[in-house]
C-alpha cells in the first residue's frame, strides 16, 4: 500500500467517523425502529450485507479523488440538517446515504462511486418509510376478500366483511400481522440482493425484482386462506397457537425458493461470484 493510498484511506475512515457522530440521532431512530417495529426487524442485517458487498467492489481497486463529490455531500448534510431539525428521521436517513455516496466520490471518484452504487442503494432498504403502516389496513382488507373468494372456491362457508372472518365454528379477525406487508418487504430485500447477485440482461433482473411484488402478496393469501382452512376443520386454538406463527417462515420460503425458476425464465441463470 503506496503512503498517498494510506493517507487518502485514513482521512475516508476519519471523515466517515465524524459523520457516524454528527448523524447520531438518526442512527438512535433507525436502531430503534429495528427492535420496535416488526416490518423492518431485518433492517440491523442490511448494514453489515451491504458493508461487506461494498468491500468486495472497491478492494484492490486504485483510488482517484473527484472534488467533484463534494457538491454532491455538501447537499446530503444540508438536507439531512434540514430534515433532522423538523424531526423527520427517515428523510434525514436517506440525505445521510445521500452524502455518503459523495464521500465516495470525492475520495474514491465516479468510478468507485457506480461499483459501489448497489451497496450504497441497498442501505436504503433499511430505512422504515411511514407510508408501510398506513398501507397495512388497505392491504389487510384485499387480503380478506382474496382470501374469502379463494375458501368459498374451495367449498368452504366463510363470510368475511372487511376484516371480519365468519366461520360456523369461530369468528376471525385478518390484522395487520397478515396483511403481508412484512413478507413483502422482506422478500423485497432478498430478491434485490439476489438480483445483484446473478448474471443476465437488464431487462430480465428487472422483471426478477418486480416478480417479488406479486409473489410475495399471492403466498400472503394462500397462508391466509390456509389458516381459514385450519381455523374452521380445527378449531381457532390450533389455528393461532401454533399454525399462525410457523406457516408464515413456510410460505415465505416458499415464495423464496419459486425465484429460481423464474430466475431462469428471465435468462437470470449464473452468479456473479466475483461481487459474492
Amino acid at each position: 500500500m503506496t503512503g498517498r493510498r494510506a493517507f487518502s484511506i485514513s482521512i475516508a475512515l476519519f471523515v466517515l467517523i465524524l459523520l457516524s457522530l454528527l448523524t447520531w440521532p438518526v442512527w438512535r431512530w433507525l436502531w430503534g425502529e429495528w427492535w420496535s417495529n416488526s416490518y423492518y426487524s431485518h433492517g440491523i442485517l442490511i448494514l453489515p450485507v451491504s458493508a461487506y458487498l461494498a468491500w468486495r467492489r472497491w478492494r484492490g481497486e486504485t483510488w482517484q479523488g473527484d472534488n467533484r463529490g463534494l457538491a454532491l455531500t455538501a447537499l446530503g448534510e444540508g438536507l439531512f440538517l434540514f430534515f433532522v431539525a423538523n424531526k423527520t428521521y427517515y428523510l434525514a436517513a436517506f440525505a445521510m446515504l445521500v452524502a455518503l455516496a459523495g464521500l465516495v466520490w470525492t475520495f474514491g471518484g465516479l468510478q468507485l462511486l457506480r461499483q459501489l452504487a448497489f451497496p450504497l442503494l441497498f442501505l436504503g432498504l433499511m430505512i422504515p418509510l411511514p407510508v408501510v403502516e398506513r398501507a397495512t389496513l388497505p392491504l389487510a382488507l384485499w387480503t380478506s376478500a382474496c382470501s374469502g373468494w379463494l375458501v368459498r372456491q374451495l367449498g368452504l362457508d366463510a363470510t368475511i366483511v372487511g376484516t371480519a372472518v365468519t366461520l360456523p365454528n369461530a369468528d376471525l379477525v385478518i390484522g395487520a400481522q397478515c396483511s403481508g406487508i412484512q413478507s413483502l418487504i422482506s422478500l423485497l430485500s432478498v430478491t434485490a440482493l439476489f438480483t445483484y447477485a446473478v448474471r443476465g440482461p437488464g431487462w430480465g433482473r428487472l422483471a426478477l425484482l418486480a416478480a417479488a411484488i406479486p409473489l410475495a402478496m399471492l403466498s400472503n393469501i394462500l397462508r391466509v386462506s390456509s389458516l381459514i382452512g385450519v381455523a374452521r376443520y380445527l378449531g381457532t386454538d390450533a389455528a393461532f397457537s401454533f399454525y399462525h406463527d410457523y406457516s408464515g417462515p413456510l410460505f415465505f420460503l416458499a415464495a423464496l425458493l419459486l425465484m429460481v425458476p423464474l430466475a431462469r425464465l428471465f435468462q437470470c441463470k449464473t452468479l456473479r461470484f466475483e461481487v459474492l
